[in-house]
């Protein structure tokens, strides 16, 4: 087994996936607790217009918490968690129809 520590800018580029196959977005950059030498976040731009139609079309982007990463290949897996972010909005706007 190669116990070589992965570079984490190896991270950057890739494309993020919820683990039931959504795409949620891309990393752009990572955050990192530095004292612990830990990754703590993505930074992902290049947003899922549906899944975060306010901050995709202000170009923001988001920061997913690392605990949700499941895997990391070519591509990132994370919790489907993300796609119940619009459910509020969504219940919200049943109400007022």
């Amino acid at each position: 087994m190669d116990d070589t520590p992965q570079e984490i800018t190896s991270l950057v580029g890739r494309e993020v996936y919820s683990n039931n196959g959504v795409f949620v977005g891309e990393v752009e950059d990572l955050r990192l607790n530095v004292d612990g030498e830990a990754v703590t976040g993505l930074a992902l731009g290049n947003l899922n217009t549906e899944l975060f139609a306010d901050a995709a079309h202000g170009g923001q982007g988001i920061i997913v918490p690392y605990r949700w990463v499941r895997s990391v290949g070519d591509v990132i897996l994370i919790n489907d968690v993300v796609e119940r972010v619009r459910q509020p909005d969504d219940e919200e706007d049943e109400l007022i129809a």
